[in-house]
């Protein structure tokens, strides 16, 4: 019980911030708080790959196109339940998404994880394009016209909610998980691959069950990006939607939860911050102060706004020990 007392407490402030967004702010920025909700995840998972077990994918919006377009095809032609527990369908729908996604990455990973660096990257970032262009020349999935019709999961209440459930649980099941003996391998993979070989870690098999557990929650990234949007072209899953990934990652601190959950907030929220910019000087330069702002926080903060800290260990190092 000791250990769900946590997400529990979580899942209730959650629940009473949706409340907040609900009745306090307009549709737009209950809107930019779904964005985030989905880019946290997206964070989370590709710092399970890229933080903790030092790889480097740049194929993580193809994971994400699978999860959304499995989970948009399946809410849209099936219907196996009421409409009063639709929610607990959708539900499923999205799990079936991340299964998707996840059985991606194992094929993926198997025989590419064994190479490394920027050879891994590239790889990565070429099954990214294949699936862009595959979605592309599929009318089934309607083509480079997108899919429409997607259902939405209800209010923004529950949307929030629904949302904030799948970030307890990757938030929670890879904390448990970097605890355990197999966040002890990935861990030794990323420090040292030859010294863990040499201690009897099978250092492919975990870099491909990092690599599988991060595919699927980017699928259920994409599940709920399809549901929030209510549509869904195969342009919203470019190379520039990896890229993204990899800066709220970097930004955040390699290795850090609670870092790639700030990385993922100040990205999607300093573009639509700097906004009212171009109404006061007449020209757009919302993506200039943008980049310069990611540049000077890597000059001044190479390794990561929380570098490979949480939050609870700068509370001991810092406000604990002033007092």
């Amino acid at each position: 019980m000791r250990a769900f007392k946590n997400p529990v407490l979580a899942l209730i402030a959650l629940a009473l911030l949706g409340l907040v967004f609900d009745f306090g702010f307009n549709a737009y920025i209950q809107l930019m708080a779904l964005f985030v909700a989905v880019n946290c995840l997206m964070s989370m998972s590709l710092n399970l790959v890229n933080g903790y077990t030092g790889q480097f994918s740049l194929g993580h919006a193809g994971f994400m196109a699978l999860g959304a377009y499995f989970t948009a095809f399946a809410s849209n032609r099936l219907h196996l339940l009421p409409e009063s527990i639709r929610t607990v369908e959708l539900f499923a729908y999205v799990c079936g998404g991340g299964i998707v996604a996840a059985f991606a990455g194992l094929l993926v990973g198997l025989p590419s994880l064994r190479l490394k660096g920027d050879y891994l990257a590239i790889v990565t970032l070429g099954f990214g394009e294949i699936i862009r262009v595959a979605l592309l020349n599929m009318d089934t999935l309607g083509g480079p016209r997108g899919f429409s019709g997607i259902p939405s999961i209800g209010p923004f209440l529950s949307s929030f909610l629904f949302a904030s459930i799948w970030l307890l649980i990757c938030f929670f099941t890879i904390w448990r998980l970097m605890g355990s003996s197999y966040g002890r391998g990935f861990l030794s993979v990323r420090e040292d691959e030859i010294a863990a070989e040499a201690m009897g870690v099978n250092t492919t098999q975990m870099k491909v069950k990092a690599f599988v557990l991060s595919s699927f929650f980017a699928g259920v990234a994409g599940g709920l990006f399809a549901f929030f949007t209510n549509f869904i072209n195969p342009s919203s899953f470019g190379f520039l939607t990896s890229v993204n990934a990899v800066i709220m990652v970097v930004l955040g601190g390699m290795g850090s939860m609670t870092g790639s959950i700030v990385g993922a907030i100040i990205v999607t929220i300093l573009p639509e911050l700097l906004r009212p910019l171009q109404d006061l000087t007449g020209v757009d330069l919302r993506m200039v102060i943008y980049s310069l702002s990611l540049i000077l926080v890597m000059i001044l903060r190479p390794q990561g706004l929380f570098g490979g800290l949480e939050i609870s260990d700068l509370w001991r190092k810092y406000v604990k020990r002033s007092s």
